[in-house]
């Protein structure tokens, strides 16, 4: 407990420091900084705005209730982070939720760590804070991988250096934007999972993916039974129509029965439209094939 009010008397003691006019901090190599960059300050919320590089979109509100609710009993264990703006303004690098549900129940202070960094840092590490969260949803986790490729320019091994994840489990995010938007939502909304989400990949057509996802909330699907489904789907190739055979002329026809007879061998003829064709005549081994031989030599 004395640590706790200890550590509450510094926060409002670098506060009231941040508010003097005469000892705006702007960068580490200001005086004074090392007292406040790294440490937890207690922050006026009026004096924080929100990050708009925010990644996660979605904030459920019963969830933000619970939080409420805890923060009144307990307070807010974990502090937020922010960036200096100008004098006595901030804005929000991670934290969000408990930075709402703050405000919810009426808080005027909130602790805070203060960092002191440009648009794109801000952005790179609101991004990747936030991809390490685990409440974010996998499509706002695939936009967040997306905007550091975008934005930031990190390359898949360099976002799995920074994020701590594997390559391959970064490009499996980042192919479910490649879902029809609808069904992007639905996994938003929890109606489906990445499991179902990562399945319907393969399925190239987007009316098929749409096929699919309809079935999935209809029948209440798997994610094997999707896997399943999908696969069944994919084999379900149309196979390209026969060619209907041509009717073999009479003269033909004879004239193949005697060749027959012949060299001892049902012999199959092809005929094209141009009157054109070809005579094929089967051997069964070796020996079989120098008999047939003999008899075309015998006949020249």
């Amino acid at each position: 407990m004395a640590k706790a009010i200890k550590k509450q008397a510094l926060g409002r003691g670098l506060s009231a420091l941040l508010k003097d006019p005469e000892n705006d901090i702007n960068s580490a190599e200001d005086t004074n900084a090392d007292k406040v960059v790294g440490n937890i300050v207690e922050l006026d919320i009026e004096s924080i705005e929100v990050n708009p590089f925010q990644p996660r979109t979605n904030f459920n509100e019963d969830s933000l209730k619970e939080l409420a609710s805890s923060i009144r009993e307990l307070g807010v264990i974990q502090p937020i982070t922010v960036r200096k703006l100008a004098f006595n303004k901030y804005q929000l690098v991670s934290g969000e939720r408990r930075f709402r549900a703050s405000r919810l129940i009426g808080l005027d202070a909130i602790p805070a760590y203060i960092r002191i960094a440009n648009d794109q840092e801000s952005l790179e590490m609101a991004l990747v804070e936030n991809i390490q969260r685990q409440d974010l949803d996998p499509i706002e986790i695939a936009l967040s991988y997306q905007r550091l490729i975008d934005e930031i320019q990190l390359t898949q091994e360099q976002m799995s250096e920074r994020v701590g994840k594997k390559r391959s489990t970064i490009a499996n995010y980042l192919r479910l934007l490649k879902l029809d938007p609808i069904i992007q939502t639905g996994m938003r909304d929890g109606f489906i999972s990445m499991g179902h989400g990562r399945a319907m990949v393969n399925i190239k057509s987007p009316e098929d993916q749409l096929d699919v996802y309809e079935k999935i909330i209809t029948n209440k699907l798997s994610v094997r039974a999707t896997e399943q489904l999908i696969k069944n789907l994919n084999s379900d190739t149309p196979s390209k129509p026969e060619k209907p055979e041509l009717e073999i002329p009479k003269n033909i026809t004879s004239g193949v029965k005697d060749f027959s007879e012949y060299f001892g061998h049902k012999i199959d003829v092809k005929v094209a439209k141009n009157g054109s064709g070809k005579i094929t005549i089967p051997f069964h081994s070796e020996e079989d094939f120098n008999r047939i031989k003999k008899l075309v030599q015998r006949d020249k």
